[in-house]
């Protein structure tokens, strides 16, 4: 498994734990607002680093860390992902896993493996819309659906959230994933912050007020009982 990107100590990515991150690459999404456009194309990838660096790290912070986060790109769009997983496990760690959900089979046999403790899934944008933040026309959401399904049957911790593009998304869309996600554990609403290097740097992309945010909260927060606004 290479890996693309390395944070080696995170206290706000993986909830209650002390974690580390690592980057995957390749995506098969291509949400024009993505904030790790390097990460989806294979001829930008960086250098990568193998896995005897990234476990030599862990084994030396043994006792600090409690767990990894394993972020992209994609992460299920590596076949390899479960031995990846394992490996981590054997360690002793805990694994965060975050993921668009076009993988449902892929995600659901880790979690019943017990390779992964907590999934932070995307849920881009209403089902109607969601070719318009993937980047995908006439995206079919069914494999997204069945992920979606699967983690509110609440097999395994897990949270939902959504990156507020304003150009991508509007008030309707938000009235559909409160009735996609009804029961979901928590959700995330992230403010969009265009740092510039963006997937579609041409794209007419920009953030909502915090009234406007809270908005999209309130609807949600009719049917999630823990809704949070990020990045305001």
């Amino acid at each position: 498994m290479n890996i693309y990107g390395f944070q080696k100590t995170t206290l706000l990515d993986f909830p209650g734990k002390v974690a580390c991150t690592v980057f995957l690459g390749g995506c098969n999404f291509r949400c024009p607002f993505c904030h790790n456009p390097s990460l989806v194309f294979p001829s930008e990838f960086p250098e990568p680093i193998n896995e005897e660096e990234f476990f030599g790290y862990i084994k030396k912070r043994k006792g600090i860390l409690d767990g990894v986060c394993i972020t992209g790109g994609e992460p299920l769009l590596s076949k390899d992902i479960a031995d990846f997983l394992r490996k981590i496990k054997d360690e002793g760690l805990s694994v965060k896993l975050d993921t668009n959900g076009t993988f449902p089979d892929r995600l659901e046999s880790a979690v019943k493996e017990k390779l992964v403790d907590y999934v932070a899934m995307d849920i881009k944008n209403s089902r109607k819309n969601y070719g318009k933040a993937t980047g995908i026309d006439n995206y079919d959401t069914s494999a997204v659906e069945k992920s979606v399904s699967f983690l509110l049957q609440k097999t395994v911790p897990s949270e939902f959230r959504t990156t507020v593009v304003k150009g991508i998304h509007e008030a309707f869309d938000f009235i559909d994933i409160a009735s996609w996600i009804q029961g979901a554990e928590r959700y995330y609403l992230q403010s969009f912050v265009n740092s510039g290097e963006i997937l579609n740097a041409e794209a007419e992309l920009s953030s909502f007020t915090r009234g406007e945010m809270e908005e999209f909260a309130k609807t949600v927060s009719e049917t999630v009982k823990n809704v949070e606004i990020r990045g305001i």
